[in-house]
Parts: C-alpha cells; structure tokens; sequence
C-alpha cells in the first residue's frame, strides 16, 4: 500500500523542535543561562529538584517589561536579531528564539521578571509574573514583587513526553552534566557569580573574577593559580599572511595554560575550546593542541588548556547544531597556527630566566658541594660565573629526603633535583666525549628507512645491504 505525503500536524512539528533543543536537564540550565547572560546578569542562581523534573534560573539582568513577558514564549520570538542578514552576524548566545517556546512544550513556563528603568529618572517599574500554556501564550498574569531581573521556573519537565522522560540517564549522571555546563559557561563569563543549589540546599558556588585563570581553580580543587599561565593576544587585521580580517571586533586569542610540571591530567577531560564567549567542539583545535604539548608532557599525561577566540561574527556559522555547540569556522588553519604560536609563547621561560649553559653549570656544582656530608672535602661557597654575570656566591645550605638539594644564592633559592640533575651532567659529557669505535664484529640492522641510514651514514657509520631489508 503506498502511503502519501502529508505534512505534519502543527503540534508534532512542535515537539520535534523542542526535542532537539530541550534533550536533557542540562539543556535547560544551558538556554536559560545564556538568555540570563545575554541580559547582562553579574549574577545567576539556578534551583535544581531533579526527582521533580524542576528548574529555577533567576538572575539580576536587564529584565523584561509587561509586553516583551507577554511575546517571550511565544515561537521564534527573540530580541537578538531581527532579519535573515542578522544570522551572519550573530553577537549574542541564544538568537533563534526557541528555548523558551520548546520549553512550554514540554513542561510547565513561569517566568517573573521587572526591567529596570531606561534613564535614572524613569519611574519605577512594577514586576510581573506570567504562566504560559503549551503554546507559549500567556494564561495567567499577576504583578510580584521582585528585585530587577528575572526568574524562569519550569516545571514537570517532560511529563507529557514519557518516551524523553523514561530515557534520560541517572540523576547522578544528569546532576554531572549541569556542573559541567556551569563550569564551561563560568569559564567564558568569569565576571559572573554562579550560585547553585540542589534541593534547596547549596550544591557549588562560583565566585567572579576578572578571567578564566581566575576561575579555573575553583572548579579543579587541585590546581592552584600559580600553576596557570594567562596569555593574550590582539591579533592585528593588517598582517596579509593570518588572513583573519573581517568586520566587528578585533580578534584575540586568549589562553589559560597548566604549566606542565605543576599540573596535568590523566585524560584529555580538560582541553576547552571557546568561540565567542561559548564552549564549542573544533577536533581540529582540539588536535593543535595536544601536538603543542606532546614534547613537554610524560606519556599517557594531558594538558589543561583552555584557548579563547574573539572571532568576527561574519566569520562563525552557528547553524551547524541545534545546542550551538558544532560551528563552522572560517579560516579554520590559520586558527590552528595561531593557537600552536601562543602555547609556545606559554610555555616558554620568561625574558628574565638564566641560560641553560648556566643552569648546567651551577647545577654540577652544587651537586658536589652537597655531597660534602658523605666525607668529600668541598668547600660550600661556589663561585659562579659567566659571560653576562658577574661571581656571586651560590650555597649549598640542605638535602631533602635524599633527592633535592636546596641552594641559597642572593637572587633567590633554588631546589634542585639532584638525580636529574646528575643525568644532566652525564649527558653533557656525553655530548663533549664521544666519538666512535671500530667494532670486532659488524652489527646487522633490519627494516630501517633510508632517513636512518642517511643520519648513520652522516654519523660516519659504515652502512651497507646484507640482504632483504636488512644493513651491514
């Protein structure tokens, strides 16, 4: 039997857009807060009763007047565009006016709000309170008193969609997809204060600061702010070989680096991506910065790195992904090499840091006179020298738990590793030593590719064919 084309009815139209963009409790806190952060709010409390499918987003934004309350659930209704041209140029977090319409299609609206006055001399504005049915027009409204801002309660979240109900994941699991959803928000907002609560009950607060080094440690307990590094960069629109220009706002990139001896990760859990004040999935990013870090982490050891982009809106296409989280990004490599130069910038010794000739140096000695307690006759006092310093005195004052040696010197203490250290020593022998000796006995190689035997050959290692991939 052939079965014709026939166009929905308009409420299944409704529930399929709202699934897509209402999926998880997660979800929920996401829209929320970003309407909430677009509205200029230096303060979000979200209320979570997960066993009774509740949320709470309440803030101290800009507020909604009476009229903007009675068209603000309604579908496809935003203040953040207003024409097709708009979605080039998107500024804001939420554009598409679909959250709080999804929303009433699967729970129960409520949202309070009062705006604050245009100049300080308008009067007062009243607030108002307003319940929405599925359509997202308005049932109910009553004046409340409310600070300025804006409160949005939903309700019976998905209890008239027992297929979405009944496939969501733990509470537990849930419960760890909202934090995660708030740290990553926090992390693009660090001006924000998040206070979270759990059944009336606080859960975590995140207190504002002026940038995500800030933040950072609140959210790893074990990551203190001196293991991050901070850096910016404007990145001129005149230099021809980024090809990065585009109208708006200058680009930046900003980066917040763990300092790979101070902090690092068992898994890749903590390499962020930020595209215009959101958390977003570019592998590609993702994968530049994994290759920066390869030479200064141990193996199977992750970095912590969070890279800001300011990109201008005409070069970002949000319409990738319903949760705003998968973008199109012009340029794409020129990004990547911009990332890879400010890891590196990261990561390198400050202006003021030592030669490494000299590191080496001072190290050696202080291994000696540290190990005049085991009966070696060596003076304390080391005269250090080079070519851009003056002598100065370098002591060795103590040995900690027979692995560090702790020297005084009048720019600072140093605490040196001092098996490392030797090995340091011992490779730099090495290096000046070596040279090469004739073998009784030939050695046989197999399976090398011809760059290795180019670098023998240059090492002045006699290599010649002694049969199917195999060397003399």
């Amino acid at each position: 039997m052939t079965v014709g084309i026939r166009a929905l009815p308009i409420d299944v139209v409704h529930l399929i857009a709202a699934g897509e963009v209402i999926d998880s409790l997660a979800a929920v806190v996401r829209e929320l807060a970003e309407n909430s952060l677009d509205a200029e709010a230096t303060r979000i409390v979200i209320s979570l009763y997960p066993e009774q499918g509740r949320v709470r987003v309440a803030d101290n934004g800009s507020g909604m007047t009476l009229d903007n309350l009675r068209q603000a659930a309604a579908p496809h209704t935003t203040s953040k565009i207003r024409g097709s041209a708009d979605l080039e140029r998107i500024t804001s977090l939420g554009f598409r006016g679909e959250a709080l319409h999804s929303l009433t299609q699967l729970a129960t609206l409520e949202i309070a709000s009062r705006s604050l006055p245009s100049e300080p001399e308008d009067a007062i504005q009243p607030g108002w309170k307003i319940a929405y049915d599925t359509q997202g027009q308005p049932v109910t409204e009553e004046p409340v008193a409310i600070a300025p801002g804006t409160i949005v309660t939903a309700s019976q979240l998905f209890a008239n969609w027992s297929v979405r109900r009944e496939g969501l994941p733990p509470i537990a699991q849930q419960l760890r997809a909202v934090q995660m959803t708030v740290h990553q928000l926090a992390l693009c907002h660090p001006q924000v204060t998040w206070q979270v609560q759990q059944n009336d009950r606080e859960w975590f607060n995140l207190w504002a600061g002026n940038t995500a080094r800030q933040l950072l440690p609140q959210i790893l307990r074990d990551v203190q702010l001196g293991d991050l590094r901070e850096l910016r960069l404007e990145i001129s629109q005149k230099n021809e070989g980024s090809q990065l220009k585009g109208e708006g706002n200058s680009p930046r990139l900003t980066l917040v680096v763990g300092l790979p001896d101070r902090c690092h990760r068992h898994r890749p859990d903590w390499i962020r991506v930020a595209l215009n004040r959101r958390i977003v999935k570019l592998p590609e990013i993702e994968q530049t910065i994994l290759s920066s870090f390869r030479r200064a982490l141990p193996r199977d050891r992750f970095p912590v790195c969070i890279v800001h982009l300011q990109v201008p809106p005409e070069q970002i296409d949000w319409n990738r992904h319903p949760a705003k989280s998968e973008v199109y990004l012009h340029q794409l490599d020129s990004w990547r090499e911009r990332v890879a130069d400010a890891i590196d910038q990261a990561l390198r010794l400050d202006s003021t840091a030592l030669p490494d000739s000299l590191y080496s140096t001072r190290i050696g000695k202080l291994i000696k006179a540290a190990e005049s307690d085991g009966g070696y006759r060596v003076n304390r006092e080391i005269s250090t020298s080079s070519r851009s310093h003056a002598p100065t005195p370098l002591r060795a004052i103590a040995q900690v738990h027979n692995r560090y040696v702790l020297g005084e010197h009048p720019t600072g203490v140093w605490l040196i590793e001092q098996h490392i250290a030797h090995e340091r020593v011992l490779y730099e022998q090495l290096c000046d030593r070596w040279q090469l000796v004739a073998l009784t006995s030939p050695i046989v190689l197999n399976h090398l590719r011809s760059a290795q035997v180019e670098q023998l050959q240059r090492l002045g290692v006699e290599v010649e064919p002694f049969g199917e991939q195999l060397w003399m």
